[in-house]
């Protein structure tokens, strides 16, 4: 996405990963319990004031939904720093829904949504889960992180319930245990390894440091860039994980410096202003190491938050991000249908997440989630190419073999969920612009990951 706020999206997305260890489910058992216990004693009035504080559902009435039809639920930012990009993907569902009920909806019958709140905590996030399986969703499109889907993949797995998001990065849910539940149509950060291995060593480095914040995202591509950069040739002098709420990283940077490194690789978001400029106070600017980054820190207005006085303090930083073809014509009416969108990030990813469970149910003749799911992959790799809901539908109606191409770009996926391949930009600056080198695309058999 070309927007300045990126490090504020990307950031978010896989910032609550490493909170899951806090909610486990013998915890969450016991607080209900005692929840149960103590409810009795509730009076009356507190107990309307509790049931007025309820989120509202503006697109369905819960005891409305019709069982015998399938019965979508989105898990999505409304409220937290992601609210601004939740508007985009929630409007991308609500749309999808629209198209798919135009068309005749699902299994004769209307496609029914509910909604719930991502939010930013894992208790929000849960929260929300237990709000939708409570009315009897058949499928879930979310969460937008890839922290706050790892928070409640389990919870959704043990109900039966379809899982896909639009927009988790995150290497580990290639060989997650989701009993083949879930799916996405953002491709894993194993592909993006890769990809900056190539540009780092194409550019002659082969003594290399990498830095990368402690987080899932951090984690996953440090892991497949330094494994990518042994395959061809270059040497990981020093791998620093990093604590991102850090005041300072002096430490990290002395590590690095004391390697005696010809590159650096930074795989950070927000906070990888203050490292650049920790690095360049240290003598590690560009014009003494290369120095390359991720999506997480992608931003046209990087220079200025680096030194706001000089434009060309990063000149020679390099990086890549991922770069899906989507179609502009679907952003174009996504955008009339919501009245104006500050962002649409992921909002192309998170529809075809809406049609593929649509689709998986026609494909299946069923709403129970684990056949919406097996029918969502099968949508993707059939003989007959088709569009839009509609067009696969008649299809399947005459008894073909589809193969969904949406708005994402997205050509297949893998028998395990995953997008076989992915597009990246390959980015750099120069004379304090941020410009594109190139566009490279990688699959999951290039990255060695199995399809």
């Amino acid at each position: 996405m070309r927007r300045s706020s990126v490090l504020h999206v990307l950031a978010l997305l896989a910032a609550l990963t490493l909170l899951a260890a806090a909610c486990e489910a013998e915890e969450d058992d016991a607080e209900l319990a005692e929840e149960a216990e103590e409810e009795p004693e509730i009076d009356e009035d507190e107990d309307d004031e509790e049931e007025d504080d309820e989120p509202e559902t503006d697109d369905v009435e819960v005891e409305d939904v019709d069982a015998e039809g399938l019965v979508l639920g989105y898990l999505l930012p409304e409220t937290g720093d992601l609210a601004f990009l939740g508007d985009g993907m929630i409007n991308a569902v609500q749309m999808a829904v629209e198209d798919m009920n135009d068309a005749g909806g699902v299994l004769d019958e209307d496609v029914a949504l509910v909604d719930a709140d991502e939010g930013d905590e894992a208790a929000t996030v849960q929260e929300g889960t237990e709000r939708l399986l409570g009315s009897g969703v058949h499928g879930i499109i979310g969460a937008a992180a890839s922290g706050q889907s790892l928070n409640v993949l389990d919870t959704i797995v043990g109900s039966g319930v379809a899982q896909c998001s639009g927009s988790n990065t995150a290497p580990t849910f290639t060989d997650i245990d989701d009993e083949g539940l879930y799916w996405r149509f953002a491709p894993s950060d194993a592909l993006q390894g890769p990809v900056l291995a190539d540009r780092i060593v194409a550019d002659g480095h082969v003594d290399v440091a990498i830095m990368a914040r402690a987080d899932d995202y951090g984690q996953g591509l440090a892991d497949a860039t330094a494994e990518a950069l042994d395959q061809v040739g270059a040497n990981v002098a020093v791998q620093e994980i990093y604590d991102q709420d850090a005041a300072t990283f002096d430490a990290e940077v002395a590590a690095v410096e004391d390697a005696g490194v010809d590159a650096v690789v930074i795989v950070s978001f927000e906070e990888g202003v203050t490292i650049l400029q920790d690095m360049i106070e240290a003598g590690l600017g560009p014009d003494e190491v290369g120095i390359y980054g991720a999506d997480g820190i992608a931003d046209s207005d990087l220079n200025e938050s680096v030194d706001p006085g000089d434009p060309n303090v990063i000149d020679g930083m390099a990086g890549t991000e991922p770069d899906p073809a989507v179609d502009d014509e679907f952003l174009d009416r996504l955008d009339e249908y919501a009245g104006g969108l500050e962002a649409t990030a992921f909002s192309p990813q998170t529809y075809d997440c809406a049609i593929t469970m649509g689709l998986g149910a026609l494909i299946s003749d069923s709403t129970d989630g684990a056949d919406v799911a097996a029918g969502a992959l099968e949508a993707t790799e059939g003989d007959t190419e088709c569009t839009s809901f509609g067009e696969c539908a008649e299809l399947l109606e005459d008894g073909e073999s589809i193969a969904y191409r949406g708005p994402s770009g997205v050509s297949e996926l893998s028998d395990v969920g995953d997008p076989v391949s992915g597009q990246y930009r390959v980015w750099a600056w120069e004379d304090g612009e941020f410009v594109t080198v190139e566009t490279v695309e990688a699959t999951l058999e290039e990255a060695g990951i199995e399809d």
